[in-house]
């Protein structure tokens, strides 16, 4: 397989690797160059600073992630559900044509209402891979959670809970700040974030429960320190709320802290979880990268 340059640009920061022939990582680098710090038109000159030595010959280069939204490189245009990895490489959206491409995204409608994801459908092909899957449930925390069902390998639905958002809105622009310590420190207060996933599906509403953070600090019913635990497991145990019932195993998909949270929680609701990490994103821009190359 020729030279596999993979690239995942998000909002904030930029991660490039080179890959082997077998998908195994060769050289990774990182960058802060998110793209928002791009100006117009600066996307080549970030790209070529970050790992133009590695796009010599006939090397391969794919991007994933936000480099392909509006605000992006240059829109690549979403790839509508389901859809494989033939569908994928059918819609990259290319910036050097047979060199350099846009991974799509993917989108979905439910209801009505259109949802889409860019980067995290090359996490959960990526997973398939490693974890030799074809079907399942894939969930991807973070800012905007994402809940991905696979059957045949192929993203049938997904949808987005702003999970991380709220629990920031909550964190630093709510009556609730003022209650809360200045961190959250390295690692959550297990017992007081298992005691916010119970209380979220006891009370069965986020509005409802999220005042208590305020109440339990009023009489001094909960360690302040404690106190963001408990409202991250609030805002986490809000998302499983709504996601229930679950299937048997959910396979969390994203940064080792944020995985670690869920299947904390998944675990304090008896549900079962395993986990993998940023590995996934570049399996499957290998594994996208195969597809383009086989007849």
């Amino acid at each position: 397989m020729r030279a596999l340059v993979g690239v995942d640009w998000g909002t904030s920061s930029l991660r490039a690797a080179r890959l082997g022939a077998g998908g195994e990582v060769l050289e990774e680098r990182s960058s802060a160059r998110g793209i928002l710090s791009v100006p117009a038109g600066g996307f080549p000159a970030v790209l070529q600073e970050t790992c133009g030595d590695w796009l010599g010959g006939d090397a391969l280069c794919l991007v994933s992630g936000m480099a392909g939204s509006r605000q992006g490189w240059q829109e690549a245009p979403y790839c509508a559900c389901p859809a494989g990895f033939a569908e994928v490489a059918r819609s990259l959206t290319w910036i050097t044509p047979g060199r350099i491409a846009l991974v799509p995204g993917l989108s979905c409608e439910e209801r009505g209402l259109p949802d889409v994801m860019r980067g995290e459908e090359v996490q959960v092909f990526g997973a398939l891979g490693r974890l030799g899957l074809q079907d399942g449930t894939f969930v991807l925390p973070g800012t905007h959670s994402k809940w991905v069902e696979v059957q045949d390998a192929r993203v049938r639905s997904f949808s987005t809970y702003m999970t991380g958002e709220t629990y920031a809105l909550l964190r630093q622009h709510s009556i609730l700040a003022r209650t809360l310590p200045a961190g959250d420190g390295a690692a959550p207060d297990e017992e007081a974030f298992t005691r916010g996933v119970r209380e979220a599906q006891a009370a069965g509403s986020l509005l409802r429960s999220a005042f208590g953070v305020r109440t339990l600090a009023l009489f001094e019913r909960a360690a302040p320190a404690a106190l963001a635990s408990y409202l991250s497991g609030l805002v986490i145990g809000e998302e499983l709320r709504a996601r229930a019932p679950l299937p048997r195993e959910v396979v969390l998909v994203g940064s080792p802290a944020l995985t670690a949270r869920y299947a904390l929680a998944l675990r304090t609701l008896a549900w079962d979880s395993r986990s993998i990490g940023s590995e996934a994103t570049w399996h499957g821009l290998w594994a996208l990268a195969r597809t383009l190359e086989t007849p």
